[in-house]
């Protein structure tokens, strides 16, 4: 058997399996930039395309892409930047990039910028919630600052003309793309501002890619958003776009559509609003009559009403059992009195020394002092002797 390496014959799967061994391994995940070329977006959703330069091109397969490359808008021609791992077609022999990311080419240097400023800003606490104005419900001016020419002011009109056509509008134009776009907007913002042109300020502008939006992550423009004294509305680009305005805002819708919509409450819900206002109040006033009503036919049915005289002759009476009582009791009280007043008199007559002297006895006085023991009285005094009627003088002897 011959070891001779050079006479083994391949299939041609073999030698493409291992063709694929070496070079999926071979390469890690790697950044590659160049142009857009045999664009195809499949209606899966996968895009193919080739990556070229001046002198190679490299076919690639970016699965579920279409939706990126549509919001980027990258076409045929487009500069582009793509991280993405090497990878071979065995049936075909043909090896490709898999796409994992794609950004329009310069577009990193944009998202350092992007980041640095915002972090910036973010630390100055110009993102808080609480440095937030609100959004008024029912603003009487509007100022749509945008270009005249996009899509965004169409849908924009067409939203408020559906919910309040006879709502102030005033449309300040301005460039939402290029080089100056972003102080011209910041001039128009301080314009409305001093003049107090609106109740609430809507800069907005359709979609596009990161560099189309750019104008929209500078520094002069959210600082004239901070400063606003007019609640500003951002509506910048699709869902998916986010800028630098929409954190400095004051709040931030994704489209011009809907940015209109809650700038303004919708026509129908207001009047329903109003409508239920309306049944609340007529319900509460209803009930309030009835309340009125009841107590009317309470008073009619009263007996002050009916017998007016009724209260005054309950008094009456009452007065008159008070007094019937108090002589009661001011008779009983007086009974007592001349009670006790004959006892004691009674007591009196009983201690009284006249009427002892009237039962035969007498009083026998010497000097003025009553005479109790004959032992007390010397022989030859004078002795004074009170009967029950008249007096007498003696003489003790022996």
């Amino acid at each position: 058997m011959s070891t001779d390496p050079h006479s083994k014959i391949w299939t041609v799967s073999q030698l493409s399996s291992c063709i694929k061994e070496v070079i999926e391994d071979g390469f890690f995940p790697l950044w590659l930039s160049g142009e857009v070329g045999n664009l195809t977006i499949h209606r899966s959703g996968h895009v193919y395309f080739t990556l070229k330069d001046q002198r190679s091109q490299i076919s690639a397969v970016y699965f579920s892409g279409s939706s990126q490359f549509q919001r980027m808008s990258i076409r045929e021609g487009s500069e582009i930047e793509l991280f993405g791992r090497l990878t071979v077609y065995e049936a075909r022999g043909n090896y490709q990039i898999a796409v994992n990311k794609v950004r329009v080419k310069g577009v990193g240097s944009l998202m350092i910028q992007f980041e640095e400023l915002k972090n910036k800003l973010a630390a100055e606490g110009l993102f808080s919630e609480d440095a937030k104005k609100k959004i008024p419900s029912f603003p009487k001016r509007i100022a749509l600052i945008t270009s005249t020419d996009g899509a965004a002011i169409r849908d924009f009109l067409n939203v408020i003309n559906r919910r309040f056509a006879n709502i102030n509008i005033k449309i300040i134009p301005v460039p939402v793309q290029g080089d100056g776009a972003a102080v011209k907007v910041a001039s128009a913002i301080n314009f409305c501002n001093r003049q107090q042109l609106a109740d609430v300020l809507i800069v907005t502008r359709g979609g596009g890619s990161l560099e189309d939006l750019w104008q929209f992550n500078l520094e002069v423009l959210a600082r004239a958003i901070v400063a606003s004294e007019i609640p500003v509305i951002s509506a910048i680009g699709h869902e998916v776009d986010f800028t630098i305005c929409d954190f400095v805002a004051d709040l931030r819708v994704p489209t011009p559509s809907a940015a209109a919509e809650i700038a303004i409450a919708q026509k129908n819900e207001f009047h329903q609003k109003i409508d239920n206002f309306k049944r609340r109040l007529i319900s509460a006033l209803n009930l309030k009559l009835a309340r009125l009503k009841q107590q009317v036919e309470r008073l009619n049915n009263s007996y002050v009403l009916r017998d007016p005289l009724r209260p005054y002759q309950e008094k009456k009476m009452i007065i008159d059992d008070y007094y019937k009582r108090m002589t009661n009791v001011l008779e009983r009280s007086t009974e007592n009195q001349k009670f006790k007043l004959t006892n004691l008199k009674t007591k009196l007559e009983l201690l009284n020394p006249q009427r002892v002297l009237e039962r035969g006895y007498s009083i026998v006085t010497m000097n003025d002092k009553v005479v109790t023991n004959e032992k007390d009285v010397p022989n030859g005094s004078s002795l004074k002797i009170r009967l029950a009627e008249g007096k007498m003088t003696v003489e003790r002897k022996n």
